[in-house]
């Protein structure tokens, strides 16, 4: 299902994963409409995030079970796409978490493993559009959003952050504003 008939079914999958109230700090936790999203998203056959989102079995049936009781949806049978530097993504997303809620690690993870698709981050994510990423970024890791302060397409920036850590540097130009592929790493993503 694709185009503008993919939404009222992705709308209906979002408003079955809300449908019952989670309890205690995860009724009040942004994270969980981010979650609710990327699952209706996968529901909806968007995104290239794995069946348990990059969290494994266990983990992915402990969030579902916190966060959205009853869950209506069944995961999907995609394998995870291999990602030699997820470790390294899903630690620099950590060592920037806000330290706020258990949920950032699972972000992290999520995160990380969607950074093995082709599309834009929040594509591959199975969200909306790139504000809730951008949102996403904020509640979980603000640090790193703070940083993105020239609106540098997500995957773009994680993996320029993760490779200026490791000593690596890949971009032809000296600076931003000189590079010819300038268009490419900031603007709207569509």
């Amino acid at each position: 299902m694709n185009g503008p008939e993919r939404l009222p079914y992705r709308s209906l999958l979002f408003a079955e994963l809300l449908v019952k109230p989670a309890k205690g700090a995860v009724a009040v936790d942004p994270n969980r409409l981010l979650l609710a999203s990327m699952l209706a998203g996968q529901g909806a056959g968007e995104g290239c995030l794995p069946a348990h989102l990059g969290l494994g079995t266990v983990r992915y049936a402990q969030m579902l079970a916190e966060y959205f009781p009853g869950d209506p949806l069944r995961s999907t049978e995609r394998s995870a796409p291999d990602l030699p530097e997820f470790e390294d993504l899903q630690k620099l997303l950590l060592e920037h978490r806000a330290g706020e809620r258990d949920s950032e690690c699972w972000m992290a993870d999520i995160v990380a493993a969607a950074c093995a698709g082709a599309d834009h981050l929040w594509q591959d994510l199975g969200l909306t559009c790139r504000d809730e990423l951008t949102r996403l970024m904020w509640v979980n890791f603000p640090a790193l959003a703070q940083d993105n302060n020239a609106d540098m397409k997500w995957k773009k920036f994680l993996y320029r952050r993760f490779c200026s850590n490791e000593g690596i540097y890949v971009c032809p130009a000296p600076s931003c504003g000189k590079c010819k592929d300038y268009a490419r790493c900031f603007g709207p993503e569509h």
